[in-house]
C-alpha cells in the first residue's frame, strides 16, 4: 500500500492530482476516484456491513421493502441498481460506498467535522480505470461497447438484472465504480460515484490489499486540517454547495462561525 503523509497544502494537491495527465488526449483527466474521511483509522466499510448481525442476508429484505414502500414518482424505472442507488442516497444500508471524482469534495469530507480536528484525516484514492481492467469479461465488454470509463445503472442492468446474477459473474472479488443517476443537486454537486463490490460480504479494503498498486492513502495531519478547511471555504467547497438546502446551509454557517479550537 502506498501511504503518504502530506506536510502542507501544496503537497496535498500534488498528491491528489498525481498521474492525472492523459497523454492520449493531452488533458488533465484523472482515472482516480476519492473518498475523504475525518479519521485516518476509520475502516472502509459499507453501511450494510455496519448494520451488523447477519447483514448479508438482510440485503435482499432491505431492498425489497424499500422498493415496496418508496414512492414511485420520479423513479419509474424498476431496476435493482436504480433502487440501490436511491436507497444509498437516502440512508438505506447497502453494499454501495460513496466516492467522488473530485479531490476537493474529498478534502471537504475529510475536514468537515470540527469535533475530529484532533485526529488525522485521510483521502483514499483508487485507480478505477485499472480496477475495471480486472472485471469479468461481460462487464469489460459492456464498457468497451459504450466506450465508457465508469458504469451507469443502465449499463449494469444490461449485464445483470439481479444481485444474484451480478454476484455470480466471477469467483474472485471485484469492484465496479458506478456513477449514480442525477437524483438531485446533492449527487450532482458532489460529483458522486459509488463503489460496488461483487458480494455483500466482500470488503473493499481486502480487495485493495490484494491490489496495492491501484490505490493510495493520503494522510492529512491534524495540524493541517484548519488550513485545508479555510482554503476550501474560500473556494466555496462547503456544505452550502455540496448539501443544497437549509440543512446544508445551517451546517456550513455553524461550522464557519465556530471558534478555532486550540
Amino acid at each position: 500500500m502506498s501511504e503518504i503523509r502530506v506536510s502542507d497544502w501544496t503537497e496535498l494537491n500534488e498528491q491528489l492530482y498525481q498521474n492525472a495527465y492523459n497523454e492520449q488526449i493531452g488533458r488533465i483527466r484523472s482515472s482516480y476516484v476519492f473518498r475523504g474521511v475525518s479519521q485516518a483509522d476509520y475502516a472502509l466499510t459499507t453501511s450494510l456491513c455496519r448494520l451488523g448481525g447477519d447483514f448479508a442476508r438482510m440485503e435482499q429484505h432491505l431492498l425489497r421493502n424499500f422498493r415496496k414502500y418508496a414512492p414511485r414518482k420520479g423513479h419509474e424505472v424498476d431496476s435493482i441498481w436504480n433502487w440501490m442507488a436511491l436507497g444509498q442516497h437516502h440512508g438505506l444500508p447497502t453494499r454501495l460506498m460513496d466516492w467522488t471524482f473530485s479531490p476537493q469534495v474529498a478534502m471537504h469530507f475529510a475536514t468537515a467535522r470540527l469535533d475530529q480536528f484532533g485526529a488525522d484525516g485521510v483521502i483514499w484514492a483508487v485507480d478505477f480505470g485499472a480496477a475495471h481492467a480486472l472485471l469479468p469479461k461481460t462487464l469489460r465488454d459492456e464498457m468497451e461497447s459504450e466506450e465508457a470509463d465508469v458504469f451507469t445503472v443502465e449499463m449494469l442492468q444490461r449485464r445483470a438484472q439481479t444481485l444474484e446474477e451480478f454476484d455470480a459473474l466471477a469467483d474472485e472479488d471485484f469492484v465496479v465504480f458506478l456513477e449514480p443517476p442525477s437524483l438531485d443537486e446533492r449527487i450532482v454537486n458532489q460529483y458522486a460515484v459509488f463503489a460496488l463490490m461483487s458480494s455483500p460480504e466482500a470488503k473493499l479494503e481486502d480487495w485493495m490489499q490484494t491490489h496495492p498498486d491501484l490505490f493510495r492513502k493520503i494522510v492529512i495531519p491534524a495540524e493541517l486540517k484548519w488550513e485545508v478547511r479555510d482554503k476550501l471555504d474560500q473556494a466555496n467547497v462547503t456544505e452550502r454547495v455540496l448539501l443544497p438546502g437549509l440543512d446544508g446551509l445551517s451546517a456550513w454557517l455553524k461550522r464557519y462561525y465556530s471558534p478555532r479550537c486550540p
